[in-house]
């Protein structure tokens, strides 16, 4: 189902969010405008992780990743959910994760592993192409969210993991992005299909 403006159920994250942070920003400012910056963030993103600059890629990559919850929250609090934003959102996330997975969790952690990540992304994506072609437009579930935040979650601890050279973190890493995999999977089943 596609969420609308007047479907839009307002989670516990977009009130915390719209408590400390969405209510100080200009109302001239829209979700849409936060997707695109993702998008433009992602080539910096990948720069600094290709040239192994920690100290500016974990934060850049964490600030990328946190967009995808502040878009989605503004658009919620401010119902400002658009169709070129319920398609561009996850498209902004799949490119982010899966260039990130593709040039650093392929070489970090195993390449058949980052393939599985990003196979099952390209599914997601390519499916939701078809549905949209088709003008089946339906937002993203619970899985989908859940899967987003893992990937966060896990690409994060591998990346704070090279910065700090704090190994332990890898396994943690390989075992949350595991558990993406899975909610990935889910969302595969229960958003694309």
């Amino acid at each position: 189902m596609l969420i609308t403006n007047e479907t839009a159920k307002v989670y516990p994250h977009d009130r915390l969010l719209s408590a400390v942070l969405i209510r100080f920003l200009p109302k001239q400012l829209h979700p849409n405008h936060i997707t695109l910056l993702r998008f433009l963030l992602i080539p910096f993103v990948l720069w600094y992780v290709w040239k192994g600059d920690w100290s500016v890629a974990v934060p850049l990559f964490v600030f990328a990743a946190f967009t995808d919850a502040l878009d989605g929250s503004i658009a919620r609090i401010r119902k400002e959910i658009t169709v070129w934003g319920t398609f561009a959102d996850p498209a902004a996330d799949k490119l982010l994760i899966g260039s990130v997975v593709v040039l650093f969790v392929a070489k970090e952690v195993n390449s058949i592993f980052a393939a599985i990540i990003v196979l099952v992304e390209a599914l997601i994506l390519l499916t939701g192409l078809i549905r949209r072609k088709k003008k089946w437009v339906i937002s993203a579930n619970w899985a989908g969210k859940l899967k987003m935040l893992f990937q966060v979650i896990g690409v994060t601890m591998l990346l704070v993991a090279k910065w700090s050279g704090l190994s332990l973190l890898v396994p943690f890493s390989i075992g949350t992005l595991t558990i993406a995999i899975v909610f990935a999977v889910v969302s595969l089943l229960t958003y694309s299909l």
